[in-house]
């Protein structure tokens, strides 16, 4: 049985390493709920009640981002949270950039 995309750790990827596209990326987005592939990246929007939740959330988000090593651009504003996902070294998506999604999720 394979392990829940959150329970993974991310690993460093090296320059040449092929993108996930196609099948397999549809299939770990499938793992996912909420979230969209646009334009190579990992993308989702999370809406909260006020700002300070959503800060909390970008606080809780940004700590889980350091002890992977795998950072997203985050976009906050009154209310929300767009986190977009994307492995600048290869160009595209990355097995990290799902995993480090399943935990933007679990620490909602």
């Amino acid at each position: 049985m394979e392990k829940d995309l959150a329970d993974r750790k991310c690993a460093p990827c090296e320059k040449g390493e092929k993108p996930i596209e196609g099948e397999e990326a549809g299939r770990l987005l499938r793992q996912l709920e909420g979230w969209t592939i646009e334009n190579k990246e990992l993308q989702k929007e999370y809406k909260f009640p006020d700002f300070r939740q959503a800060l909390g959330f970008v606080n809780r988000l940004g700590e889980e981002a350091e002890r992977e090593g795998h950072h997203p651009d985050i976009y906050l504003t009154w209310g929300k949270v767009r986190v977009s996902l994307s492995t600048h070294s290869i160009g595209g998506l990355s097995e990290n950039d799902f995993i480090l999604a399943a935990k933007a999720d679990r620490v909602r």
